[in-house]
């Protein structure tokens, strides 16, 4: 048992740690210039982070592990709120569907959304809060009797990964009616596969990257798709975010018409896709 509690450790660290540091370069330019890119790709580093996590459940004290989960949720919901309105404006000026003015009151309610997050996304907050949790996770993974190697565990975990992802696309397929909320749990578990596969890529079998292109293929429809509901949902929530009356109400039929839209053609979509269902 001895041997088996630093290789858990040192393996963990040796993916985390470059994850955390970027997170921190990442919210150290976010200081400097809070760019949508810059917001986005600290996201991204926040749910590989998660995604690590998660692999490395099994292997770690279950109260430690809720309380490490909570604080990067605490850090990448933080930065969605202010994504949330960085899709919004993108989508209204790609189809040139919201006035200057509009977009100005949109853009400056993004601005207090930065504010309310401004602490939790400082760069000294993110560094102290990872690096503390890294450590705490670090510590706490247990090798128990037998415990498999990296290698093993990376690939029971993302078979575990993939077939709930097969569970969550059978139940969206197989509703009588497309539900948003089916596919957005369809979204969720594929970005969770995906980023396994991407971190172990080396560690899995050949096979594993016909599903991981896969995965990227249809990552954009199940993006689009997010962005219209979230941008949909956004506008609905906060009725005084456009200035015109009319034109959030035309915003609003849009952003419905669209997302239907997706939904249906998603829905087709994964019917078709074999590889997915026989993840």
């Amino acid at each position: 048992m001895g041997k088996g509690k630093p290789d858990a450790a040192v393996a963990f660290s040796a993916i985390a740690s470059p994850l955390v540091d970027s997170a921190v370069e990442q919210a150290w330019d976010i200081a400097r210039a809070p760019a949508v890119e810059g917001i986005h790709q600290l996201r991204v580093t926040l749910r590989s982070l998660l995604t690590l996590w998660w692999l490395y459940r099994p292997l770690m004290e279950a109260r430690k592990y809720a309380l490490q989960r909570s604080s990067l949720k605490s850090i990448a919901c933080a930065a969605g709120m202010v994504r949330d309105y960085d899709i919004l404006i993108e989508l209204l000026r790609r189809n040139d569907k919201c006035s200057a003015a509009g977009i100005a009151a949109i853009s400056a309610a993004r601005e207090s959304a930065m504010q309310a997050g401004r602490e939790i996304l400082s760069p000294p907050h993110i560094q102290a809060r990872l690096q503390e949790a890294l450590a705490q996770a670090s510590a706490s993974l247990r090798p128990g009797s037998g415990q498999p190697q990296r290698r093993a565990h990376a690939k029971v975990r993302v078979a575990q990964s993939a077939r709930q992802l097969r569970r969550r696309i059978k139940r969206a397929i197989t509703a009588g009616k497309p539900d948003l909320e089916a596919f957005h749990d369809v979204r969720k578990a594929g970005k969770k596969t995906r980023y396994l596969l991407e971190l172990f890529e080396p560690l899995l079998p050949a096979d594993h990257r016909r599903l991981l292109k896969r995965l990227q293929k249809i990552q954009q429809p199940l993006g689009e798709l997010n962005d219209f509901a979230v941008s949909e949902s956004l506008v609905r929530q906060n009725p005084r975010l456009i200035p015109s009356p009319d034109q959030a109400k035309e915003i609003r039929r849009w952003l419905r018409k669209k997302r239907k839209h997706r939904l249906s053609a998603l829905s087709c979509l994964l019917r078709k896709d074999r590889t997915l269902k026989q993840a």
